[in-house]
């Protein structure tokens, strides 16, 4: 896998980046659809989080084994992968009955939401992986690289959720998901039609027993990628917006349709400054002049700057004990201070397992960590629904704290390369 010269690998940069965008802005939109269509529909927490279990559990799997796929068969033949399954499960939602019992309706949903679970991980891991290959060498270009991928596709990720609340309040369920299908459908071919040479195109003697990961650095950077991701999920997939939904609403349809346009604004504001920063961060953090230790310590020195906002938001949602005006401002506030502190978190997560891993084995340890972000977002999945249920926002909240907590004492235990990757 020889680095491509510096031109042929911007170009396949561009167009791998393109294709993630168009992937993670029906990502985002899809996301929105599902929670605010089946909360109106009289889903309890639980039952919603349930729809979204499929999606995670197909991304530890598919995680595990896309590196192994990518190294065999080539990043471009995941690529092109993810794309198509995503149009495949769009348009299969848009099969869903409204007659069907509710019980029926929930399975159908958490099967194809599993699909659109494996597109989403193929499409990341291949993007991903990239950039390892095609970035430049030295000066921060690979922190850089990783960043502005990542950070632009969060953003996008953050349109798409405002973008799926207005589809849902303008055209419907079913016709925003045709819509969604057949934008990126388009977007497929075209990225089918124009994608430059310098990928890798597989080796035919990789083995799946690769993709677990000798490294120490990448197996506690999973680890504390597990409990970052879990920690945000908790509040972000059902608690929040069901949350804003509560206090929000009127119950009118009126209202119903503007409730959906701010859960889906803060929502898309939330991500896009998440993102936005991430972007930001190898210039904040002096990526480029500092030593990968530096990089390392201050992994775990964000990482409890994070703990403070969810241990702070917890303790004022058991002090308001119920839905308060300035409980909800404090909320809204708080989780953006969360985004921002935790993009710099994700930023320097998503450089560290580039920089940890080697070039003839990145698919696999990308594969590898990614497989631990999908384990993270699962557990948060389940934990956002039963917590919010059982306990509301302060048991929601302090779960979470908990969690930033044991994600900073797995990233303490990085340590830096004596050889760089």
């Amino acid at each position: 896998m020889n680095a491509p010269s510096r031109p042929e690998g911007l170009s396949a940069y561009i167009a791998v980046t393109a294709a993630y965008w168009a992937f993670m802005l029906t990502d985002g939109a899809l996301r929105m659809l599902v929670l605010l269509h089946f909360h109106t529909l009289g889903f309890t927490p639980v039952q919603l989080a349930w729809l979204f279990v499929f999606y995670e559990i197909a991304g530890i799997i598919t995680n595990l084994s896309a590196g192994w796929i990518a190294a065999r068969f080539g990043l471009v033949s995941t690529l092109y992968a993810g794309l198509a399954l995503q149009v495949v499960a769009l348009m299969a939602l848009a099969q869903l009955d409204p007659a069907w019992a509710i019980g029926l309706s929930v399975a159908y949903v958490m099967i194809v939401q599993g699909a659109s679970g494996v597109a989403k991980d193929l499409a990341k891991m291949s993007s991903k992986s990239a950039v390892k290959l095609l970035a430049p060498i030295g000066q921060g270009g690979l922190f850089r690289w990783v960043a502005v991928l990542t950070g632009s596709k969060n953003a996008v990720k953050g349109v798409g959720f405002l973008l799926g609340a207005a589809l849902l309040a303008g055209v419907g369920f079913v016709g925003a998901l045709l819509v969604l299908a057949a934008v990126l459908a388009i977007i497929l071919l075209a990225v089918l039609l124009a994608m430059p040479p310098g990928l890798p195109r597989g080796r035919k003697g990789a083995r799946f027993s690769e993709v677990f990961s000798k490294s120490v650095n990448v197996n506690w950077l999973s680890i504390a990628r597990v409990f970052l991701f879990g920690a945000r999920d908790i509040w972000f997939v059902v608690g929040i917006p069901i949350y804003f939904y509560a206090v929000l609403s009127d119950g009118s349809e009126a209202g119903n349709r503007a409730t959906f346009f701010m859960i889906g604004s803060f929502m898309a504001i939330w991500t896009i400054l998440y993102g936005a920063v991430q972007a930001a961060a190898p210039a904040f953090l002096r990526a480029s002049t500092r030593p990968e230790a530096d990089l390392v310590a201050a992994a775990n020195r964000w990482a409890w700057l994070l703990f403070a906002v969810p241990a702070a938001l917890a303790v004022a949602a058991w002090a308001a004990s119920g839905p308060q005006p300035w409980l909800t401002v404090t909320l809204v506030v708080g989780l953006l201070v969360f985004g921002a502190v935790f993009a710099v978190n994700s930023a320097l997560h998503s450089y560290l397992i580039l920089a940890f891993t080697r070039a003839e084995r990145v698919t696999m340890d990308v594969g590898f960590y990614y497989m631990a972000n999908a384990a993270g977002r699962l557990a948060g999945t389940v934990l956002s629904g039963l917590t919010y249920q059982s306990g509301g926002l302060p048991l929601m909240l302090g779960t979470a704290a908990v969690m930033v907590g044991l994600s900073a004492g797995a990233a303490g235990q990085l340590r830096p390369q004596e050889t760089p990757a």
